[in-house]
């Protein structure tokens, strides 16, 4: 190698140690202001993260402040004794007699953050005046609901029975807020309550009436010398038909089973245990199914009843009259499993 060679390889060798050097330099500069940069757009995302968990917590702080003025009060049992009170109220402002009305109170139910409570209200009026209980309910101030509205026959000429679940909520824990006097959006001199003169005037909500029967004809009287007329057989004790179940409640946690007698217009309360068309009640089923015999709707809570090992259910409403077998999979999982484990004796 001449000495022109040997110079240009150490021209070459020093070209490539400053650039490798200068790489060095540079990965030794950079990654720490790379690195910072990562953790400057980091810090960033969780900065705008923050952010807007914060303005969520403040948006949803002022709706809950918000609904906690709508509701009746801040405990249950305040609440509960309100909203009865006010619901009495509502009846009367309706033109509906009181009287005519059970209210049976509902819950509490544990939710998310609130307690749920209520009463179930069944009673009988003129539609007019039923539908301006309704449209008061619906107009009210105070954080209500409306469940399960069902309008059938009543036993008077020209009234209609109505039966619906009013519910409300407790807040849990409820933040300090001032309450003030609600105000009902509208009342029933308001337009608004006109809309619904349709229905009262063609009678919608009027359900089907069958035909009345025909006269009997009174018997023809004795003449002298007949026979004496047969005396009139004295009437049997009420048939099942007579026992409606008027109200699957639950009040505290524990199950009610509310049983009206058609004939008395009594109602009387029954629990899990208790002696009920021929067996002992089980438990109240609060699943959701199809309701028997009527295509498309549903049924929210049934009473199931076992007579020997065998289980039937009464939906509510029903009598007992209508009671049914179920089959194992119709049975909820607390009494399916029983049956299932249950062992199999041999003849």
């Amino acid at each position: 190698m001449n000495a022109r060679e040997k110079m240009l390889a150490s021209l070459v060798l020093g070209c490539a140690a400053l650039l490798g050097g200068a790489l060095g330099i540079r990965a030794y500069v950079m990654k720490p202001l790379t690195d910072l940069d990562k953790r400057i757009v980091a810090a960033r995302e969780r900065l705008a993260k923050i952010q807007t968990e914060r303005r969520n917590f403040f948006t949803a702080e002022d709706r809950l402040k918000a609904l906690t003025k709508l509701a009746f009060a801040d405990t249950t049992d305040e609440a509960s004794a309100r909203s009865g009170e006010a619901l009495t109220k509502q009846i009367l402002q309706a033109g509906l007699d009181e009287g005519d009305f059970t209210r049976l109170p509902l819950g509490p139910r544990k939710l998310r953050g609130a307690s749920e409570i209520g009463w179930n209200v069944q009673g009988d009026g003129p539609l007019a005046k039923v539908v301006n209980l309704l449209f008061i309910l619906e107009q009210a101030p105070h954080l209500l609901r409306l469940e399960g509205l069902v309008l059938s026959q009543a036993e008077k000429p020209g009234e209609v029975r109505v039966r619906f679940r009013c519910l409300t909520l407790v807040m849990e824990p409820a933040p300090d807020v001032t309450r003030t006097e609600l105000v009902a959006k509208a009342n029933l001199k308001s337009d608004e309550r006109r809309v619904f003169d349709g229905i009262v005037s063609r009678d919608l909500l009027r359900p089907y009436l069958k035909r009345p029967p025909p006269p009997p004809v009174a018997p023809a009287r004795n003449t002298p010398g007949s026979p004496a007329s047969t005396p009139a057989t004295p009437p049997g004790p009420p048939g099942p038909e007579t026992f409606r179940i008027v109200s699957l409640s639950e009040w505290q946690g524990q199950p009610e089973i509310h049983v009206r007698d058609l004939t008395t217009q009594k109602t009387a309360r029954y629990k899990p245990g208790d002696a009920l068309a021929g067996g002992t009640i089980a438990l109240v089923d609060y699943r959701a199914m199809p309701l028997p015999g009527a295509s498309g709707l549903q049924s929210f809570s049934r009473v199931i009843v076992r007579v020997k090992d065998a289980f039937f259910a009464i939906e509510r409403g029903q009598t007992l009259a209508d009671l049914r077998k179920l089959e194992l999979a119709q049975l909820p999982p607390e009494l399916a499993k029983p049956v299932v484990e249950a062992p199999r004796t041999t003849p």
